[in-house]
């Protein structure tokens, strides 16, 4: 259904309504209107990567796994899954009466916020700290959800608007300082690619104020979302923000205020309670009906677009949708790829004929929490690291296990001494030719301050340190003297330094879903070559960073970074070797008009590989960033011996340098064009072997 014919029966509907009624309908648990056929709703749902929180459905890397994959048609084949899988689930649920939360068709995901700093907790949810990236994964993935049928499949919401990414202990009080520059070439960029190119249903805003005004009833979203960009959806609170209004920010004093502030700016739906107190601000004459009356067409021409009361081409999903085959087999690719090896001196993938005893050892070798991070649904089977490992050696190798310790307790059995399970890691390591660790964290340690899903545990990391038990593993494992592969499940980087130097083999598995240890075991035996990269910058520790309050972009991610990282973003290391032989450029004004890149490359290896082709920019105008930025990129696939010609198209606005003032102008002078499999920095180059053509406009 349009949009155009949506509102006009929205408008009908909200007009029938009386303004007490309409009023109800701006709250995330609408309760039904029986005298006009509306029955309950319940706006709360979640797909960040997979449906979560109403039971069994595919589970696939948590988010910044998937940012690991630099696939943009991956993530749209993500968001169809989650799209079926939703619509099969709601369609069920709603047969059999149940309306409640996260049983409806409108997903608070994708989180497009930029990780700027590793130590935020809720980094994982994200695709990672490069706008180009987040912008080029999200757009498909919401293309998905919503779908280009009659009528919308779910709607996808792009959170959280805007400034956002810690600290979670802070964040209900909590001011984000951001200059005009840093906010349009840093923070904005992705949700304007979600408004503009994926035409996102729904927009969630943040808890924090951004530069003084709460995110959740900031003038952003009228002066910006609605009229700079064209936003036509509608706009929902983060969960109870609008309360922290009054509480926390106190810039009103009031619910009643609370609610008026943003409702006023533009805030549509309330995930809370705040809205409760509408009619009570209405008849105070902070609000009008009109502005009451506004936001409840939106809500219903969002419903009418979803097809709630009407036979849609969706009807006929149901539970055997959910979790088939093909969707598992979605999830499985999508793990594949988003593992990145970081390290490797020959050892991978393991050859069987001379390793006859491998040891896995680690607190996250043989977990289910590790595969999923938060906001997960629940998977009809999960193969943890250990499982996948002992799955691809096929009985051809003896797998001995221990947990070696806890994954933070000292003593996690009260009648024990401390550390009472690294002797059991000795005896294993002893026996063994070679030793799989397995370490990390899971949002237990990192995660949403105050999540349902953590018990109120996690939040941010104070620093990148592995938590004390497991320093102790690794020690024990290094005095070993047997040669050791690491595997760290966790959703941002950690201090990997030591294991850079001591480890044979490093790689990162994020969060890799609930079947995600086949995986690990399929790259670990060579049965998967592997293919993902950095999304984020891997710090050496935090003495490279900024303070974890300051917003600005100074010194932060690849782009505005002063020191060398351990690991650079966009790197990532194959079992194969793919070569670009020749790159140029063709298009007449490329400042205005952009440009394509044409590359060929070829694999001179003996495996099939894939890697990931990366375009950055540099221009020689002062508004530019630091170093470079990452302005296209694709996946490319090739045979042993074959070789193939890409083209990677470079739009006219990535020409653009963001000024003081916040404006994207064409730069003066000179810019550089780098094309490559990472960044063409020296660290890369050193790394890889291989440094980035240029090419200069």
């Amino acid at each position: 259904m349009d949009r155009e014919k949506a509102i006009k029966r929205a408008e009908e509907l909200v007009s029938k309504m009386t303004i007490e009624e309409a009023a109800s309908q701006l709250r995330y648990d609408s309760p039904a209107i029986d005298r006009l056929g509306v029955p309950e709703y319940n706006w709360w749902n979640e797909t960040l990567h997979g449906v979560a929180r109403a039971g069994t459905a595919t589970s696939f890397p948590q988010a910044i796994g998937l940012g690991a994959t630099f696939d943009t048609e991956l993530l749209g084949e993500i968001g169809e899954v989650c799209a079926t899988e939703g619509r099969a689930k709601y369609n069920e649920y709603k047969e059999n009466g149940d309306r409640d939360i996260y049983k409806g068709l409108t997903f608070w995901s994708p989180n497009v916020n930029l990780f700027r700093d590793p130590r935020w907790g809720r980094g994982q949810e994200t695709y990672g700290e490069d706008p180009c990236l987040i912008s080029s994964l999200a757009v498909p993935f919401i293309k998905g959800l919503q779908g280009d049928g009659e009528y919308m499949k779910t709607a996808a919401c792009a959170k959280h608007f805007v400034v956002h990414s810690g600290p979670e202990a802070v964040r209900h009080e909590f001011n984000a300082k951001c200059s005009d520059k840093d906010l349009y070439e840093t923070y904005m960029p992705a949700f304007e690619a979600c408004v503009k190119e994926a035409d996102v249903e729904s927009i969630m805003g943040a808890y924090n104020r951004t530069n003084g005004e709460p995110c959740c009833g900031h003038s952003y979203l009228q002066d910006v979302v609605r009229d700079k960009w064209g936003f036509k959806g509608h706009i929902v609170s983060d969960c109870w923000a609008i309360r922290d209004f009054h509480e926390r920010h106190k810039v009103t004093k009031t619910n009643e205020e609370s609610a008026a502030l943003a409702l006023n700016k533009g805030c549509d739906l309330n995930c809370g309670c705040t809205y409760i107190h509408l009619m009570s601000a209405y008849k105070q004459g902070l609000i009008t009906e009109e502005a009451i009356r506004k936001a409840a067409v939106r809500l219903f021409t969002t419903r009418y677009i979803l097809g709630m009361f009407d036979e849609t081409e969706f009807d006929g999903l149901t539970y055997l949708d959910v979790e088939t085959k093909e969707n598992i087999a979605v999830a499985k690719r999508a793990s594949d790829e988003s593992i990145v090896l970081l390290k490797n001196d020959g050892i991978l993938p393991i050859d069987k004929n001379k390793t006859k005893v491998i040891s896995v050892i680690g607190p996250n070798a043989d977990s289910r929490a590790c595969l999923v991070g938060n906001y997960y649904g629940t998977s009809s089977e999960y193969i943890t690291a250990l499982e996948g490992i002992r799955n691809a050696a096929e009985g051809d190798v003896r797998i001995l296990y221990s947990e070696g310790c806890d994954l933070s307790l000292t003593k996690p059995d009260v009648l024990s001494r401390e550390y009472h399970r690294l002797a059991e890691a000795e005896a294993v390591m002893k026996r063994s030719d070679l030793v799989i660790l397995v370490i990390g964290l899971n949002e237990t340690l990192e995660g949403e301050e105050g999540d349902q899903g953590n018990m109120y545990r996690s939040g941010d990391k104070p620093d990148l340190l592995f938590p004390k038990t497991q320093r102790k593993l690794i020690d024990k494992v290094i005095a070993s003297g047997k040669p050791f592969i690491t595997v760290v499940m966790a959703g941002s980087c950690m201090d990997l330094s030591v294991l850079a130097d001591k480890s044979s083999a490093i790689l990162q598995a994020w969060y890799p879903g609930a079947r995600g240890g086949q995986s690990v075991g399929d790259i670990i035996f060579g049965k998967v070559n592997p293919s993902g990269k950095l999304p984020v910058t891997f710090y050496r520790d935090t003495n490279d960073l900024p303070e974890f309050e300051d917003y600005s972009m100074k010194g932060r991610t690849y782009r505005y970074l002063e020191t060398e990282p351990l690991y650079p973003f966009g790197y990532g290391l194959t079992y194969g070797n793919m070569e670009i032989t020749s790159v140029e450029k063709s298009g007449e004004d490329p400042k205005n008009n952009g440009l394509t890149i044409k590359a060929d490359i070829s694999n001179t290896g003996v495996l099939p590989t894939t890697e990931v082709i990366q375009v950055y920019m540099k221009a020689d105008d002062a508004n530019e960033v630091r170093n470079t930025r990452l302005v296209a990129f694709a996946r490319v696939t090739l045979g042993a011996g074959e070789s193939s010609s890409v083209e990677l198209p470079v739009k006219a606005e990535s020409f653009k340098v963001v000024n003081e003032a916040g404006e994207r102008v064409l730069p003066e002078g000179k810019v550089s064009i780098y094309v490559g499999f990472g960044q063409p920095d020296d660290l890369t180059a050193s790394l890889t072997g291989k440094k980035a053509f240029e090419l200069t406009v």
